[in-house]
């Protein structure tokens, strides 16, 4: 066989399960869900096709602003990831020893070593009324009784950004380990203070893995269900929510495809929006992480 076929050969195989995944997990659960959103119910066991499916999901204004909710605090969380995530990035790879990077890294990792599930029950032992942080400030007399810090937004917020603050500092790490030191060392010889050396070299350099760290953990975040739900109670107004009751609770297939078909239209909006804001496009982003 010539070397030209068997190099072929090789690249078919080495791509083939890549292709499988793509298609057999992705791809084709998506077309499903496409489908099932415009089948419309007529009667029993009868389908027809239309849109009466989005119809009433815009009619209905608990469903559209509970997106919108989503939405707007999937983009607050993303902020707060990048203001506590690009400090450590930057240490880890422009401050901290060669030797000691790996063990400041590994320790980034640690809380994915635990499930979701369990990290969000660690907060709910932390913040109920009878747990640990309401039993030290009576202990301090900084509050005269149990206080309940679960079921609202910032609880839900913090949770939320201990979960996904990883998926931001490992594209930044990634980006900043590669800035040449020698690029701010000749911001500040030119006079340059800390402040501007920050803002005209370094976040311009940091903006690939900026951006690829912005859009992973806002899909992760528009995308949880466990920790809104577990830390934000029956009244956490998240969208997953609203997808789980029509497939689960309610068994309504198609309107839960609908609502999941809108998630992922008004998400990928959402970083198209932001790409465009900033500039950057996703090819080079992701080729610049």
């Amino acid at each position: 066989m010539p070397r030209t076929d068997i190099g072929k050969l090789s690249l078919i195989m080495l791509f083939a399960p890549f292709a499988l995944w793509i298609g057999l997990l992705i791809v084709l659960p998506q077309i499903g869900i496409g489908y099932l959103s415009l089948r419309e119910k007529i009667g029993p066991g009868e389908y027809t096709f239309g849109f009466s499916n989005y119809v009433d999901f815009f009619r209905e204004p608990v469903y559209w602003n509970t997106l919108l909710r989503t939405a707007w605090m999937s983009i607050l969380v993303t902020l707060m990831a990048l203001l506590v995530g690009f400090p450590v990035a930057y240490y880890i790879a422009k401050i901290a020893r060669r030797r000691s990077r790996a063990a400041l890294f590994l320790m980034c990792l640690i809380p994915l070593w635990v499930s979701d599930l369990v990290r969000a029950f660690g907060w709910i032992v932390l913040l109920r009324e009878t747990g640990l942080l309401s039993k030290l400030l009576q202990t301090l007399g900084l509050v005269h009784g149990p206080i309940e810090l679960l079921y609202n937004d910032v609880t839900v917020i913090i949770g939320l950004v201990y979960t996904v603050v990883l998926f931001m500092i490992v594209p930044l790490v990634s980006t900043l380990d590669g800035m040449d030191d020698s690029l701010i060392e000749a911001g500040y010889n030119l006079g340059g203070s800390r402040f501007t050396v920050f803002r005209r070299i370094v976040v311009p350099y940091a903006v690939p893995g900026i951006v690829a760290g912005c859009i992973i953990v806002f899909m992760l975040t528009a995308g949880s269900y466990l920790t809104p739900i577990l830390l934000g109670g029956k009244n956490s107004m998240w969208f997953t929510e609203q997808i789980y009751d029509q497939f689960v609770t309610r068994y309504n297939w198609e309107s839960g495809a609908t609502f999941g078909v809108l998630l992922l239209v008004f998400t990928s909006l959402v970083v198209w929006l932001g790409l465009r804001l900033t500039g950057q496009n996703l090819a080079s982003t992701v080729a610049k992480e």
